[in-house]
C-alpha cells in the first residue's frame, strides 16, 4: 500500500513538472494577442455621458455612418455643456441640413493625434477652415472660443479630441460685423465705420477665408475722446490721409486670435513700417486696452478685438 502511494505520488510530481514545462513554452511561443479595440468613434461618443446631445445630433443629421466607417478622422468632440452654451438644447429643433453642416465642421479627415496639433487653418469636412490657436500656457484653442479639454480619444477609426463649445462657422466678413454693431439696439463703432467709409476702406477688411486680418477697433467712446484730445468734431475734420493712417494703424495683416499673441510682440501694421507692441499683463495693445469680453469676434477673413482707445502711430 505504501508502495502504491509512493508510485501515485512521483506520476503525480511529474504530471505536475510537464504541466508547468508545456505552460512556460507556451508563452514563450505563443504569446497572447493584444486585444483590438473595434470601436468607433461613434461607440466611444455613445459609451459618454458627456456626448449625449452630440449623438443625439448626429443621429439626426444622418451621419452615423460616416462617422463609424472604416477610414482615418478627427472629432473635436463638444460636450453637452457645450451645446447648452451654444443655446442648444433639442437638436430637434435644428432643420437636419444646418445641424449636418454644424457637425461636418467639427470634423477633419485624418488622423491628427494631439502631438501632430499645430496652430494655423485646418480644412473641416464642412470645407470651410476652422482655425487652431496655442496659447502661452500651451493650451488650444479653436476659433478663440473653444477649448480642448482633453486629447487623443483611440477610435479604431480615428480619434476625439474633446472641446468645451461648439465651434461655429463665421458668415460675415469684419466689415459686416462691424456694421451689424452699429444697427444693435445699443449702437456701437458707428464712428469706425464712418471712418472706415470716408477713407475708403472698407473693401480693405472685407472678403473671404483667404483674407487674413486683426483688426483692433475702437469704440465710439475711443473716438469721442480723440475729438476732444484734436480739437475736432468728428472723423470729418480729421485730414484724409491722417485718417487712413491711423486706421491702418490697428490692422495687422494675420489672423491673430487673442491667444496667438505673445508678450512684447511686435504686430506688423497695414501703415508702412509701424507696429503695435502686446503687453499681456496689462491686456493692452501699445496704450489701449484690450476689451475682455469682446475679443476674438471671429470673422470670414480675420478676426476683431475691441479697444478702447484709438492708437496713434
Amino acid at each position: 500500500m505504501c508502495d502504491q502511494i509512493k508510485r501515485n505520488q512521483k506520476l503525480l510530481g511529474l504530471f505536475l513538472a510537464a504541466f508547468v514545462l508545456f505552460t512556460s513554452s507556451c508563452s514563450e511561443d505563443d504569446p497572447a494577442p493584444m486585444p483590438v479595440d473595434d470601436d468607433t468613434i461613434v461607440d466611444i461618443a455613445s459609451d459618454d455621458s458627456r456626448f449625449t446631445t452630440l449623438v443625439a445630433a448626429v443621429q439626426r443629421a444622418g451621419l452615423v455612418d460616416a462617422l463609424s466607417a472604416d477610414g482615418s478622422m478627427t472629432v473635436f468632440a463638444p460636450t453637452n455643456q457645450a451645446f447648452i452654451d451654444a443655446g442648444v438644447t433639442d437638436v430637434n429643433t435644428i432643420a437636419v441640413n444646418d445641424l449636418a453642416a454644424i457637425l461636418l465642421y467639427h470634423v477633419v479627415g485624418s488622423e491628427v493625434p494631439s502631438s501632430n496639433v499645430s496652430s494655423g487653418p485646418v480644412p473641416s469636412l464642412e470645407t470651410s477652415p476652422f482655425f487652431v490657436s496655442i496659447a502661452p500656457d500651451n493650451g488650444v484653442w479653436i476659433n478663440g472660443n473653444a477649448q480642448v479639454i482633453e486629447t487623443d480619444l483611440e477610435a479604431s477609426n480615428g480619434v476625439i479630441h474633446v472641446i468645451n463649445k461648439v465651434i461655429m462657422k463665421p458668415t460675415q466678413s469684419i466689415a459686416e460685423i462691424a456694421v451689424g454693431f452699429t444697427q444693435a439696439s445699443t449702437p456701437e463703432f458707428t464712428q469706425l465705420v464712418g471712418a472706415l467709409s470716408r477713407a475708403s476702406l472698407v473693401g480693405a477688411v472685407s472678403g473671404g477665408f483667404d483674407d487674413n486680418l486683426t483688426v483692433f477697433a475702437p469704440t465710439d467712446a475711443a473716438f469721442a475722446q480723440l475729438y476732444i484730445d484734436l480739437g475736432v468734431d468728428g472723423f470729418e475734420d480729421i485730414p484724409l490721409q491722417t485718417l487712413t493712417n491711423v486706421l491702418l494703424y490697428h490692422v495687422v495683416p494675420a489672423r491673430a486670435f487673442s491667444q496667438d499673441l505673445r508678450n512684447a510682440a511686435e504686430l506688423p501694421t497695414l501703415f508702412e513700417d509701424e507696429t503695435l507692441t502686446v503687453n499681456l499683463g496689462d491686456l493692452q495693445i501699445d496704450d489701449a486696452n484690450l476689451n475682455v469680453d469682446l475679443l476674438n469676434v471671429h470673422a470670414t477673413n480675420g478676426v476683431i478685438h475691441v479697444i478702447d482707445k484709438v492708437m496713434l502711430p
